[in-house]
């Protein structure tokens, strides 16, 4: 019945664990959630308030497939300014949320067979939609020993004269990396001197007011020579806590190829709400953006080194600091030994391993017996990722809940015994 493209299809597992929460919680623990990547900040009022007020005026209907011109001249302005390069606004294409850049990317340049480099440890939707068009996949390793962030030299080792894509992700999702000024033009010289020309760089950039340690955002799309072979990502879901609001934007290298995602946004979703649209300008355009964007990334800061501090200080667990983003990636191998969770994995059959992994064992533990919703490595781009030991935590939420939430995971790991009865009670899946 159903098409034999879907099973090269991959999902999000950070809302597919919804049901486990739901069944823990039923089961009668209260969850501390470390899964989900969204701000526990509303939209600031000066933008709700211009949404709310479209949608009174009767601001709801049909509007143009590539995005209101208000607001994609605001977003060519904004890019302009921060980039240092010249955006037309007619090279700008609107879309609901950040996905439909990934999904329209790899429709547009990539066919049956070609390479697909996408960084692994990295955000699920890469992977999933390069196995989807049937393009061969090239994980780009990204390295702990490297702070997670992107390194050059990892990079040169994999492009071949069958790369037609290279995506790239600074500030990181889930490890928080930040590739540097320095690296990043070593990165473009990379792409310049190795890379076919007709190799496209795409470049997520969602969370690139969400730095660290006085770094300033740095993309590839400032590089020389890079603008014109360069699609930009970047949104509203971030850095205005508006990811209910599904807003997200592309920059193409030219206005041709600006007319191909419009005309894939007529095919998928008709246009883009407008009275979102317009409240999306004013979180450009408002000054007081910036303010309410400071005391997000300020309370992010805060929590990055309260839980880090915290996961530090406990038997088997040693994580690196984020420079960016709001989550953190610990590494657990030694908990993973410690429980007896890398035993317990290589007691699996083949088919049972294809599914899991020691992480995955991890995170179904901390969730059904101590209430920590977390993320295990496999979730984020599985292919190569065989004997890495993360889990990613989320700091979007209240300093109160991110210390018992490290606090139970510290009592977890020291729990042999009860692991060893979890798996022997059956692991849900």
């Amino acid at each position: 019945m159903y098409a034999d493209r879907l099973k090269n299809l991959g999902t999000e597992n950070a809302f597919k664990l919804g049901d486990h929460i739901i069944a823990a919680t039923a089961a009668g623990l209260d969850v501390v959630k470390f899964n989900l990547g969204e701000p526990d900040f509303d939209a600031p009022m000066h933008i709700a308030k211009v949404g709310m007020e479209q949608i009174e005026a009767g601001n709801s209907h049909y509007t143009a497939p590539a995005g209101i011109p208000g607001l994609r001249q605001a977003i060519a302005r904004q890019v302009s300014e921060t980039r240092g390069i010249d955006v037309d606004m007619n090279r700008v294409v609107v879309h609901p949320g950040a996905k439909p850049s990934i999904t329209y990317t790899l429709l547009t340049y990539v066919n049956p067979g070609d390479e697909v480099i996408y960084p692994s440890p990295g955000f699920p939707v890469y992977e999933s939609w390069v196995t989807f068009v049937e393009a061969k996949p090239v994980p780009l390793r990204i390295r702990e020993s490297a702070g997670f962030a992107l390194r050059p030299d990892d990079l040169a080792e994999l492009i071949t004269d069958r790369t037609r894509l290279i995506m790239l992700n600074t500030p990181s999702n889930p490890c928080g990396g930040v590739v540097g000024e320095e690296d990043m033009a070593a990165i473009a010289q990379v792409i310049a001197e190795k890379a076919h020309p007709d190799c496209r760089v795409f470049t997520d950039e969602v969370y690139e007011y969400i730095v660290f340690d006085g770094l300033t955002h740095s993309s590839i799309i400032s590089q020389p020579g890079m603008e014109e072979r360069t699609v930009l990502l970047s949104g509203h879901s971030k850095t205005y806590a508006m990811t209910g609001w599904r807003l997200g934007y592309s920059v193409l290298p030219t206005v041709e190829e600006a007319e191909i995602f419009k005309n894939l946004n007529i095919n998928f979703i008709s246009c883009t709400p407008p009275f979102i649209q317009e409240a999306g300008r004013e979180a450009l355009e408002n000054p007081q953006s910036a303010v309410e964007i400071a005391k997000m990334v300020e309370a992010f800061d805060r929590r990055r080194k309260l839980v880090v501090e915290g996961l530090n200080a406990i038997d088997g667990v040693t994580c690196v600091m984020p420079r960016g983003a709001f989550y953190v990636f610990p590494n657990i191998t030694g908990a993973c030994e410690n429980v007896g969770a890398i035993d317990a994995f290589n007691a699996m059959s083949p088919e049972e391993q294809a599914k899991s992994s020691p992480s995955t064992l991890m995170q179904m533990f901390l969730l059904y017996r101590y209430g920590v919703a977390t993320m295990d490595r496999p979730s984020f781009c599985r292919l190569g990722s065989e004997g890495e030991n993360y889990l990613r935590l989320s700091t979007a939420t209240d300093d109160e809940s991110l210390l018992e939430g490290v606090r139970r995971i510290g009592d977890a790991v020291q729990d042999a015994d009860g692991f060893a009865d979890f798996v022997a009670q059956g692991v849900p899946s």
